[in-house]
């Protein structure tokens, strides 16, 4: 009998996969840290003979050359990728052995030109599709992210018709009793209105994805194309660390060392929480705190680009090497030019905290940027009179859109955004004077009678 476990992080939503059979195993778009997967195949007494690859990942870096070159796992991938890594192609309907189960490779472009997802067959009876970003819960992979990357560039119109016929040629001819396990849930960049659940059936997405109701193809890739959410800067470069390999994790994270003093031209990433931040810091520093369920990892992706040199700051070893194990997660460790534990004597700037009995009396004197997404703000409205939306993602190139005239309140949904924003702010305009709303937006922010508003769900 099969047995498949569902690895979850968190903050990037991203669900990996390892299955077991007669003392064999298989990983589906196992993450960077391949400790977790490994750990439990050992507890199965199994050996790792097969990694499976979906499609090269945008948003987090896999670990199947590591993989490879550790335990010789052969690593199965759509030929149309044109992996630079060890490999063994396998294309559509193309089948392997993993103990005593097979698995069926599908062609299921429309996310990616090169993507497959895996069938797992237990006793000749399809059990289990493993849908990598093609099929969601709830919705289906967007089809925006690789007109700039990757081996094959395709325009995003060509591949939401591509998805169009894996929807109603491919997963809506399974077995309804057909379980689906996706690569992302609730919160991913790489979908859009995606549900809670981790786990689904060919059935259930039938029945509640929107994606099968569509049966009109101009209609389909309208909606797919609408509202997708933004694309941070390192996606691209993620996609190219996939089809090339990343190196193993241990040997990369070594090479960041620990410093005493900083160049003064490189910025600062602060990662203590913003309590502290406002009490000192480093002039100039962003901070973006190490919160677990906080897309600490997409906003780093976001504010540096690939290749841009960082360093982090913070009140101990542990807290940085913490950190710097998230952002390996997207392959960054490689920009971070130290790490370094604060002393007093770097906590030269100070920031106000937020004058909410000021606000709350007399709101017209500020300027209120609002940093949710366009989306959410469509959604629940306003939360406050002539607030300027300004998206967190987009705040760098737009800052000077921010008026000089008034103190600055920033708010999102629920604090961390803005408290990232309040930083940003204050290290491109530091002749402003900029409050975070933090969590009193929940208190301020008006009831959903007098604005209109329900329960916001914040995107990362």
């Amino acid at each position: 009998m099969v047995e498949i476990k569902q690895f979850v992080d968190k903050p990037l939503a991203h669900f990996g996969y390892a299955f077991v059979s007669n003392g064999e195993a298989a990983l589906v778009d196992p993450g960077r840290d391949p400790k977790p997967y490994l750990d439990w195949i050992q507890q199965k007494g199994a050996r790792l003979v097969a990694v499976l690859e979906t499609h090269p990942h945008a948003d987090f870096v896999s670990s199947h050359k590591e993989l490879y070159e550790r335990l010789g796992a052969t690593i199965y991938i759509n030929p149309r990728v044109q992996a630079k890594y060890p490999h063994q192609p396998i294309d559509d309907r193309q089948r392997i052995q993993v103990g005593s189960v097979q698995v069926e490779a599908l062609f299921t472009p429309g996310h990616s030109p090169d993507h497959n997802s895996y069938l797992l067959y237990e006793n000749g009876e399809p059990l289990a599709v493993f849908t990598g970003d093609s099929l969601f819960i709830g919705d289906v992979g967007r089809p925006d992210l690789r007109e700039q990357a990757g081996s094959i560039q395709e325009q995003r119109e060509r591949l939401a018709s591509q998805m169009f016929h894996t929807i109603h040629e491919v997963f809506a001819e399974l077995p309804g009793y057909v379980r689906v396990y996706p690569a992302h849930g609730k919160g991913s960049l790489c979908g859009r209105s995606m549900r809670e659940e981790t786990v689904s059936t060919i059935a259930r997405e039938k029945q509640e994805n929107w994606a099968f109701h569509v049966r009109e193809k101009d209609e389909f890739i309208r909606r797919l194309l609408a509202d997708q959410p933004f694309i941070p800067a390192y996606f691209a470069y993620d996609v190219h660390t996939n089809i090339e390999g990343a190196p193993p994790l241990e040997t990369t994270l070594v090479r960041v060392p620990f410093v005493d003093t900083l160049e003064e031209e490189v910025p600062v990433v602060d990662i203590r929480a913003h309590e502290d931040y406002l009490a000192g810091h480093i002039p100039g520093a962003i901070n973006i705190p190490d919160i677990w369920n906080e897309n600490v990892e997409t906003w780093i992706g976001t504010f540096f680009k690939p290749g841009d040199r960082f360093y982090l700051a913070g009140y101990d070893a542990e807290s940085l090497l913490k950190y710097l194990r998230r952002l390996a997660k997207i392959y960054y460790e490689p920009f971070v030019a130290g790490l370094k534990i604060l002393t007093p004597s770097d906590l030269k700037s100070q920031a106000p905290r937020f004058p909410i009995e000021e606000f709350q009396s007399a709101p017209h004197r500020f300027t209120i940027i609002d940093v949710r997404t366009p989306a959410e703000v469509a959604t629940t409205g306003p939360f406050f009179a002539h607030a300027i939306n300004i998206p967190l993602d987009e705040l760098p190139e737009r800052i000077e859109e921010i008026p000089a005239d008034k103190p600055v309140v920033v708010h999102c949904a629920g604090g961390y955004r803005s408290d990232v924003a309040e930083s940003v702010i204050r290290r491109l305009r530091p002749q402003l004077t900029v409050f975070s709303m933090g969590a009193y937006v929940r208190v301020l922010r008006p009831a959903p009678a007098d604005a209109a508003t329900t329960t916001t769900t914040s995107i990362v």
